[in-house]
């Protein structure tokens, strides 16, 4: 099965300052990701092509980063992820700035089920977290914070979800 998966949010703030946050994946400063409410993303180094690392059961390895304007992780686990996950920053005036997550993946085995019933409404309630996070550190506030539907709190629910 072939999964193309689009978030993405205009921030009234420069390409410099939202490139700042890719970068800062994984580190002390990520101010992008939102490891208060989901797993962590870890990488066993910097943020630079070939760097190995994933967030809960999921794994993957930096398969390209330009600073300050991409990122994509190629899928390592779980088993039946085939593809990427990426995050790009994307200039549309002075100052707005498009960022945006694809990812892109062929599913087989158990994750032909697994993805639809399980990962993607994490995974879509992860992303929006994400870019909450982003509007957050860009603009001081967030217009319209993402919520969580009762399957997504569900699932976290009867998965435990950890933070760390």
């Amino acid at each position: 099965m072939g999964v193309y998966n689009v978030h993405e949010r205009l921030l009234s703030a420069k390409e410099e300052d939202v490139g700042a946050l890719i970068d800062a994946l994984a580190s002390d400063d990520d101010r992008l990701w939102p490891h208060g409410s989901w797993p962590r993303m870890t990488l066993d180094g910097p943020l630079t092509t070939g760097a190995v690392g994933g967030h809960g059961p999921i794994r993957y390895t930096v398969a390209a980063h330009v600073p300050a304007l991409w990122v994509r992780f190629a899928f390592s686990g779980p088993r039946g992820f085939d593809g990427f996950h990426e995050f790009t920053v994307l200039p549309v005036d002075d100052g707005n700035t498009l960022l945006r997550h694809t990812l892109a993946m062929r599913t087989h085995g158990p994750a032909r089920l697994t993805w639809p019933a399980l990962w993607r409404p994490l995974h879509d309630a992860l992303l929006e977290d994400s870019l909450d996070r982003a509007e957050l550190a860009c603009t001081g506030t967030v217009a319209r914070p993402a919520r969580w539907n009762a399957y997504v709190r569900l699932l976290r629910r009867l998965g435990r979800v950890r933070t760390r």
